[in-house]
């Protein structure tokens, strides 16, 4: 095992972006747009995709850039496949019918230069069987533990069948957004680093004091509130840079939510915390800095 966090992240410039009316009933982060033209809307967003790359090439991580198709709204969100550090690849079932269109062969055949693909969830799509990588499972990848909420996008069958086979621990819950319906995407209320796991322990509705125990056995653990989460500070990543120094990738939005003692345990794990204002991405996406990124081990 490599460690937690990788070297290499990837991201995918769309062709298209605006509010999905296929995952909007799921995404209660995602707003519908007023009367803004699609092609306004992405000019915004391109504007704001541009400078998130831009900032990790400054801050030193090493990037590789995909360009989108159309038909795929979602396209800057690739959180379809996940990779490992023995160039393994999975692929995974995806709620939205427009988001399955971005599994598309030239994409895979990219990946698949670097990654074997030796699982495939797709099928399940068939069977209204859904597990979204990385977004539904929260990796400690050093202690092998997935931690999952439970949502129309994260099946609980599916998810222990992929920790059966990848020899993960699974640890489950049942969430609540500030809706009162589960959270679409377990990345939205935590992540996790090598020492530090940040976690809003509120929005867990069940199962709240297993995830805690399972985290403080293994990580040092910040709690994040109910209100934070609205600003996207549980939707973070660390990512190392070339010196293999540890970073911690945010939105502007979410660096601006933390309060300054938060910031400062941040500070105490990360060399450099690197954030971009993604207001249209997260306005009209319902996601933000940790989803635009696929991990490459």
């Amino acid at each position: 095992m490599k460690g937690q966090s990788t070297n290499h992240v990837l991201l995918i410039r769309p062709a298209e972006f605006y509010c999905n009316q296929q995952t909007i009933e799921t995404n209660h982060y995602q707003y519908l747009e007023d009367d803004k033209p699609h092609s306004e809307i992405l000019q915004d967003a391109l504007i704001e995709f541009d400078n998130f790359e831009n900032n990790l090439l400054d801050s030193n991580i090493k990037v590789t850039t995909l360009v989108g198709q159309h038909g795929c709204p979602d396209n800057i969100f690739p959180n379809w496949a996940v990779t490992y550090d023995d160039q393994s690849m999975h692929l995974f079932s995806m709620l939205g019918e427009n988001r399955r269109l971005e599994k598309s062969d030239e994409h895979i055949a990219f990946l698949n230069k670097t990654y074997r693909t030796t699982l495939d969830y797709s099928s399940y799509e068939k069977k209204s069987c859904f597990l979204e990588g990385t977004s539904s499972l929260v990796l400690d990848r050093i202690n092998r533990k997935a931690y999952m909420g439970i949502s129309a996008r994260s099946n609980e069958e599916l998810g222990f069948k992929w920790a059966k086979e990848k020899n993960y621990e699974l640890i489950v819950f049942e969430t609540q957004s500030h809706t009162g319906d589960p959270i679409y995407h377990s990345d939205v209320m935590m992540y996790i680093g090598t020492e530090l796991a940040v976690i809003c322990s509120e929005a867990i509705k069940i199962g709240a004091n297993n995830v805690i125990n399972e985290l403080s056995n293994t990580h040092r653990i910040l709690e994040i509130s109910s209100q934070q989460l609205l600003d996207f500070c549980g939707n973070c990543i660390e990512v190392k840079d070339t010196n293999n120094n540890l970073n911690l990738i945010m939105s502007s939005s979410a660096f601006k939510g933390y309060d300054s003692s938060q910031l400062n345990v941040l500070n105490e794990h990360f060399i450099k915390i690197i954030h971009t204002d993604l207001r249209t991405i997260e306005q009209y996406g319902g996601g933000s800095a940790r989803c635009m990124i696929m991990e490459l081990y």
